[in-house]
């Protein structure tokens, strides 16, 4: 491809100062802590599945698992790519190097566009689950929490992974519960997750076909695709050659356990399929139980929101960073996202994720779901592409983490990706097409005229260390 970036550039440190370095702070565990926070298992659980309940009803444990069994591959190529260019601009860098500029470019749009919108979003549901104690509109509850996570990014890594790791318990306490309800309470079979079933609004039922599994697995992809965190802190992992990979991995297996348990919990303990097709999850947890019970889970989940809240400004604040580093903006621009503040965080791009979040909790974001899917989608997509460029030229010998079945997985992976994609509803494809397209006229204009001053992807001096 043209544009591409060969072996020993795509390892250079761009032209000019030397490029400023985050530090390696974080192990397997503390990286793993933080990876699980941005999946945050028991706020997608409350938030994100219920939508997939109302429109895949009994199908929606067998929706997750397809997806989570897709996202194996999609781990498969974020662990080879990640532990072969450990960049805090994770997916743009890995794509950027391997598959063209370009392609890295549309990348880190794709990645903006998921993580820039979903946090305060998923931030304006703290409403909901503080309900039990206190009644606060969800726009002020959702910048409440927006604000709050950019003071906790503003701290040491490593602070953060610790204080994450105290709210992960928690969800994942809160999600056993739900679990362990669900199953003592069961009205119908293992064999109903076999039988899709949806209610309709007169109050009959009806069948869930193949075509509303294909279309769900966008949502479904989304739900677990905070492993991919993991090399957004290859750069602040120690020996990330090795950690890397263990990190998405593991992090992967745990979220779909996490999130996939309870699923099929609430799907076999739901009294009728009118509740289940709801997705009021809240209610039947105190329809099993008593209101004491149900308020500890909203309060849980309302602590994991906060939490996904952390380690989502955390992620986006790192992408913000490399690319001001890798010159992807006017200089102003880069110098001033590339700053560090005394405790390592870059804390201007911090400021620059965060307090936007807190502005878009007053914005209707209806279409979020949709647009994000897609761009989750487009983004794992052009990932399993530059999978298929890891092993030629000189990338071939760099020590590195290697997937198993290569290249089926990315092979696979695409052709599978580019169906689900062409699958989506036309509203949300035209809103993420629009955004790359103007994403692409940015490119054209100001970055490719400037390539040799311009979108320089460079990896840390000790990123083979």
């Amino acid at each position: 491809m043209t544009d591409t970036l060969s072996a020993p550039h795509a390892l250079a440190p761009a032209t000019g100062p030397t490029p400023q370095k985050l530090k390696r702070s974080i192990g397997v565990v503390g990286g793993t802590l933080l990876t699980l926070s941005c999946v945050t298992p028991a706020s997608t659980l409350f938030v994100v599945v219920p939508d997939l309940f109302s429109g895949l009803g009994t199908f929606t444990a067998l929706t997750i698992a397809i997806g989570s069994l897709l996202c194996i591959g999609v781990a498969f190529c974020y662990s080879e790519l990640g532990t072969l260019i450990p960049s805090a601009g994770g997916e743009y860098a890995m794509v950027s190097t391997l598959a063209g500029r370009l392609a890295g470019w549309l990348v880190f749009v794709l990645s903006l566009l998921v993580v820039m919108i979903v946090p305060p979003v998923i931030a304006m549901g703290t409403a909901d689950y503080l309900a039990p104690v206190v009644h606060v509109p969800a726009p002020l509850a959702g910048a409440g929490v927006m604000l709050l996570a950019t003071l906790a990014g503003l701290l040491d890594l490593r602070a953060n992974a610790w204080i994450t790791g105290v709210f992960l318990v928690l969800e994942v306490v809160a999600a056993a519960v739900v679990a362990v309800l669900g199953f003592a309470h069961s009205e119908r079979g293992m064999g109903a997750l076999a039988h899709g079933q949806v209610a309709t609004e007169g109050g009959g039922h009806s069948a869930v076909t193949a075509g509303l599994v294909i279309s769900g697995l966008a949502i479904a992809l989304f739900i677990t695709q905070g492993f991919s965190t993991a090399v957004y802190l290859s750069e602040e992992l120690e020996n990330p050659r090795r950690n890397v990979a263990r990190t998405v991995l593991a992090t992967l297996a745990i979220s779909t356990a996490v999130i996939l348990v309870p699923v099929v919990a609430i799907t076999v303990g739901a009294p009728d399929l009118e509740t289940l097709t709801s997705g009021d999850i809240s209610g039947m947890v105190t329809a099993w139980s008593n209101s004491a019970v149900g308020t500890f889970v909203s309060l849980c989940v309302a602590l994991a929101i906060v939490n996904a809240g952390i380690v989502m400004v955390i992620q986006n604040s790192r992408v913000l960073f490399a690319s001001a580093r890798d010159k992807a903006w006017p200089d102003p621009v880069n110098n001033a996202l590339s700053r560090l503040g005394r405790f390592g965080s870059p804390w201007v791009a911090t400021l620059v994720v965060g307090v936007p979040g807190a502005a878009l909790c007053f914005v209707n974001l209806d279409t979020l779901y949709g647009v994000t899917g897609v761009s989750v989608t487009g983004m794992y997509l052009l990932v399993a592409v530059a999978a298929l460029f890891s092993r030629r030229g000189a990338h071939g010998g760099t020590r590195a983490w290697r997937m198993p079945l290569w290249p089926a997985v990315p092979v696979v992976l695409i052709a599978v990706l580019g169906y689900v994609l062409v699958q989506q509803d036309t509203e949300y494809l035209l809103w993420t097409g629009g955004i790359t397209a103007a994403a692409t006229l940015y490119w054209a204009l100001y970055l490719r005229p400037r390539q040799d001053s311009r979108w320089l992807v460079s990896l840390p001096e000790d990123a083979g260390h």
